[in-house]
């Protein structure tokens, strides 16, 4: 079954989903390229790994004092330590520990040199909340910026604090950013909002290469049918997250044209 939305299903973006979708669909966009860009450059899978720490994490961190033995009925009355009555009983509560967080990205690089001529990036929604998983893509970000990599950056989830563009006040659901490093500071922003089909783009490689054509629309919807995803959602519930009321009333007569809802 094809995926009944135009552009990004918005159901993808929920968090049970997400991960699932985030794999299969930088795994479609590297087979995509990989035939056009060999044998000068090969697309690797690389992945982020970082520490962080989730209110939902429930799990027990290394204690930071190891009590060496006993006390005896001696010590107490030496020290007067008052002993506590048998029938207290504690509570229990959870602690949170460092949770691994892995993300997969991909790069183009030269073969020959190893050089990463591309950084690929498709945003998670760690990527756009406070904390660790920000600010470990911020540097990462950061550093590609400040280099001679291209860099094209995914946003397909409309939850979340986009990233950061300098005078830029554009209001969109979702956003592909191709920052080509000799245009700098300069960059090609497509915004979308969820009604409209995805824009394709140029991948930017050398000078007087021929740059491929990323149609993400058309990875989306392969993507959908080969990993089942109609399978997966009920489209009788709400998105997660919700949409605001305009396109709520629109995607609702969609799904109703197409028996769904």
């Amino acid at each position: 079954m094809s995926s009944p939305f135009p552009g990004m299903n918005p159901y993808l973006e929920n968090p049970e989903l997400w991960p699932e979708f985030h794999h299969w669909i930088i795994t479609a966009i590297a087979e995509l390229l990989v035939p056009q860009l060999r044998p000068k450059y090969r697309v690797a899978v690389e992945k982020r790994v970082y520490q962080m720490i989730d209110e939902n994490s429930i799990l027990v961190g290394i204690p930071d004092v190891t009590v060496g033995r006993s006390l005896t009925n001696q010590d107490k009355e030496k020290y007067n330590i008052a002993v506590a009555s048998p029938l207290a009983k504690p509570i229990n509560v959870n602690v949170p520990m460092p949770e691994e967080v892995r993300e997969g990205y991909l790069e183009v690089r030269e073969v020959g040199t190893g050089e990463v001529v591309v950084a690929i990036e498709v945003l998670s929604p760690k990527n756009k909340r406070p904390g660790e998983g920000r600010k470990a893509y911020e540097s990462k970000r950061q550093q590609v910026l400040g280099s001679l990599t291209h860099l094209i950056e995914i946003d397909l989830l409309r939850g979340g604090e986009p990233m950061l563009i300098l005078g830029n006040q554009i209001q969109s659901d979702y956003r592909i950013l191709v920052s080509r490093s000799e245009s700098r500071p300069k960059a090609e922003l497509y915004p979308f909002g969820l009604q409209e089909q995805i824009p394709t783009f140029l991948l930017p490689l050398r000078r007087d290469d021929t740059e491929p054509l990323v149609d993400l629309q058309a990875l989306i919807h392969g993507v959908y049918e080969r990993a089942g995803f109609d399978l997966a959602i009920n489209y009788t519930l709400e998105p997660i997250p919700s949409l605001g009321e305009a396109d709520a009333v629109w995607a609702n007569e969609l799904l109703q044209q197409q028996g769904l809802r």
